[in-house]
């Protein structure tokens, strides 16, 4: 059976979070507290119909739903405004994980092979309100597109009898308890709107609620019980906190047996506090959350690796980590990750910018303006091509250095960072 998704949406207009998509009243001025809200209540993905009228709203909710696929904990689908490939392209571009063709709109339907070819099929979802329209296009649809949102609640068993793609249904205003009954249809893989918007706090007891009634969802599940782990003499687990993007340890702490399954439950790193004799949930009174994404117990099974998603601080001291304190030190060439290499030259050349240095040549680019930087670019370009047709492979790795530095120019230059191009990469 189809693993049954909580997920919340957000209708963003005038930079704004509206009711619905057609109730324009302003529910939240700033969607990225709604989509905080969602990440600490474990929501599975979160839709965001772009309501804007004109291109130039259009641009502006863009650079809004970057901020969103930057700060959400979960899948971003992307809907609304779309008009030709471009426009499912600047959603994906933007973080999306996915993006929406509306198939009430007949342009629609008709780049939904060529944007599929593009971008790949499980990147391609559908709206609709009349199952007519995926009954025309039935075949269309099945090939070239993973999944649906159908926007019309008392369409569900007209929709299972068209197809076997999983759907989303939006519903705005249900009974708690109702759903369960939609979970039960074979291809509702997920119910989003105002259902789940308004009762987002309610979505772990709901999960239970499922997983009582036989409906698979989306959960943590521990392959080893807290009975597995070796204690030490106050009966507790140490636990190493990794940053799962950068690798860095942030901080270590206990887990008793309470933790350890609260952790489980509500996918952030929950610790037991022993100055305090308490249960902590980290970032309960920070708002600096540690999303879990895996853990790892070590070979003896008396230590356990947290890898996590950090918000903020992880130090109480408000540093990124509780590792700062140099006892000694030797002498050693380090072995450089290659990322954070790249990372620190463009938080340089971000400096340069917005501190300018007299005679730094950065600034001159910078000053000098976009199109300098491009000539720059497209000068380094070619000298790779020509080093490359010679003997000696140094060539090669000094005119890709100077290349990466200019391309890391036009990135600052552009607003565009290093997470967001190995994202895409990894998308790929």
């Amino acid at each position: 059976m189809i693993t049954k998704k909580f997920v919340p949406c957000i209708y963003l207009y005038h930079g704004h979070a509206v009711r619905s998509l057609t109730d324009l009243s302003v529910v939240e001025t700033d969607p990225l507290r709604l989509v905080s809200l969602y990440n600490e209540n474990n929501a599975d993905q979160l839709i965001v119909f772009d309501l804007s009228g004109t291109d130039e709203e259009h641009e502006e909710a863009l650079d809004i739903l970057k901020e969103i696929c930057e700060t959400a904990e979960m899948d971003v689908i992307g809907a609304g405004n779309v008009k030709r490939m471009e426009d499912i392209k600047k959603l994906l571009y933007a973080g999306c994980r996915h993006a929406v063709l509306d198939y009430e709109k007949e342009g629609n339907i008709a780049i939904t092979e060529e944007v599929s070819l593009k971008f790949g099929k499980d990147k391609i979802l559908i709206s609709y309100n009349d199952p007519g329209v995926i009954a025309k296009n039935k075949e269309l649809a099945e090939k070239y597109v993973s999944a649906m949102i159908l926007l019309n609640p008392h369409q569900i068993r007209e929709t299972e009898s068209i197809t076997d793609l999983p759907f989303f249904v939006q519903i705005n205003q249900i009974a708690l308890n109702k759903l369960i009954e939609i979970f039960s249809y074979q291809n509702v893989c997920g119910v989003t709107g105002n259902t789940i918007n308004d009762n987002v706090a309610e979505i772990l007891t709901l999960k239970t609620l499922c997983k009582e009634n036989g409906l698979p969802v989306e959960t943590f599940e521990a392959a080893y019980s807290w009975a597995d782990f070796k204690k030490n003499s106050d009966g507790m687990v140490p636990v190493i906190v990794q940053d799962y993007r950068s690798q860095e340890v942030l901080m270590m702490a206990y887990m008793n047996e309470e933790a350890y399954l609260k952790t489980i439950a509500c996918g952030k790193m929950t610790y037991y506090s022993r100055s305090r004799n308490e249960l902590w949930l980290k970032g309960e009174t920070s708002g600096h959350y540690q999303y879990v994404k895996s853990l790892t117990a070590d070979c003896d099974m008396d230590t356990i690796l947290a890898k996590v998603s950090q918000v903020g601080a992880a130090c109480h001291t408000g540093a990124r980590s509780c590792f700062f304190h140099e006892i000694t030190r030797k002498d050693y060439e380090e072995v450089e990750n290659p990322l954070m290499v790249f990372q620190e030259v463009l938080d340089v050349i971000k400096d340069r910018k917005q501190n300018p240095k007299e005679g730094s040549y950065t600034n001159y680019l910078f000053e000098k303006g976009i199109d300098k930087i491009l000539k720059k670019l497209g000068e380094e370009a070619t000298e790779i091509v020509i080093a490359a047709k010679n003997p000696n492979a140094n060539e090669v790795k000094y005119e890709i250095s100077d290349f990466l530095y200019h391309m890391m120019v036009l990135m600052v230059e552009k607003d565009v960072t290093w997470e967001e191009i190995t994202t895409e990469l990894a998308n790929r």
